[in-house]
């Protein structure tokens, strides 16, 4: 299950997403999942789950790679669903026991669940379209207007590209140790909900302990190449916005501008 993580890997093909400006990217995807919440009926869902086709088609990445990313939050979505189903008044659909299920709650679960969904797609589809290194010079460059308040822009870029990174490594960590320990007997999935978190103590000890012999093995390999920031840095590729980039600017605008039309004249009854 951790191998199907797919935040934080990058899908090393040439195309036409994977040529874009980093900057466009990552403001894109903000404004794509900025629409996701602003969605109020199943065609705006349709229309969203449209869009991420195309630009995985476009990007060269197996749609695949995209459901698989969604495996892994299967509980959440499972608990995210019901939670919603179950405890949200209003008008009653359905009533055994003490069991109710509510118009309101039905559409509310839809609604939290497919959002979870759309957010894990669009977020994974900047990552696996760009790699670290212009993830972190697209954030430096974008937070680089702060710096007049004196805002660590480079520091925080790439701490961030750096936790991206290392996202796929940790959980790769975790299954080898998970297997390992499984092959000496231990068990992590019988048991009440307590006996699972003891379980849980030979994995997370030793994981702990590989993540930050990860970290101080990259501050000494970093501090032995003599970094000292963005100080004084020059980078081999200088980032552009090409005619490229204003094109994808003009779809996700459509995009956007789609759903808001779609969330106030269609009713939201449509969504069930």
């Amino acid at each position: 299950m951790l191998n199907n993580i797919t935040l934080g890997q990058y899908y090393p093909v040439d195309s036409l997403v994977h040529r874009l400006d980093p900057r466009i990217k990552i403001v894109l995807t903000i404004v794509t999942l900025v629409a996701v919440f602003l969605v109020g009926t199943l065609a705006g869902y349709a229309l969203i789950l449209a869009f991420c086709l195309l630009v995985a088609r476009l990007s060269n990445v197996p749609v695949r790679m995209l459901l698989k990313g969604i495996k892994p939050l299967r509980f959440i979505l499972i608990l995210t669903f019901f939670l919603n189903l179950f405890f949200t008044s209003g008008t009653e659909l359905v009533h055994v026991g003490f069991v109710i299920i509510t118009r309101e709650g039905l559409r509310q679960a839809i609604h939290f669940s497919l959002r979870l969904v759309f957010l894990v797609m669009t977020t994974s589809l900047m990552t696996l379209t760009t790699s670290p290194i212009q993830l972190s010079d697209g954030m430096e460059m974008l937070f680089s207007p702060l710096k007049v308040i004196h805002f660590p822009a480079h520091e925080l870029a790439m701490m961030m590209s750096i936790a991206l990174r290392f996202i796929p490594t940790l959980m790769e960590e975790t299954d080898k140790i998970m297997k390992a320990q499984k092959a000496r007997g231990a068990d992590f999935e019988s048991g009440n909900l307590i006996q699972r978190a003891k379980s849980m103590i030979p994995l997370l000890v030793p994981l702990f302990v590989s993540a930050f012999r990860r970290a101080g093995d990259l501050a000494l390999a970093m501090e032995s190449r003599c970094y000292h920031g963005g100080e004084h840095r020059t980078r081999l590729r200088v980032l552009r916005i090409t005619r490229m980039d204003y094109l994808a600017c003009v779809a996700v605008a459509v995009l956007l501008a789609l759903v808001i039309l779609e969330s106030r004249f269609i009713p939201k009854g449509l969504i069930l």
